[in-house]
């Protein structure tokens, strides 16, 4: 029984620091880094403000639909 638990350990000790090497690798070579995600989320002004309308509009139709089903 002792057996069967050390070599748990074990092997969960060995997941764990090929876990932190796999990560701490990632983070060396820029792995997590995304620049372009960045540049194609930069939307004109008049696109967030297009978007900006839009959402007040599904608002606005979203609470006379809820006005019209309430008594």
């Amino acid at each position: 029984m002792n057996g069967v638990l050390i070599m748990m350990i074990g092997v969960s000790l060995v997941a764990l620091f090929l876990a932190i090497i796999s990560l701490l690798w990632g983070i060396k070579n820029k792995q997590f880094d995304d620049d372009r995600k960045f540049t194609i989320l930069n939307d004109s002004e008049d696109a967030l403000n297009d978007a900006i309308i839009l959402e007040k509009r599904k608002k606005d139709a979203l609470e006379k639909k809820n006005q019209k089903t309430q008594p």
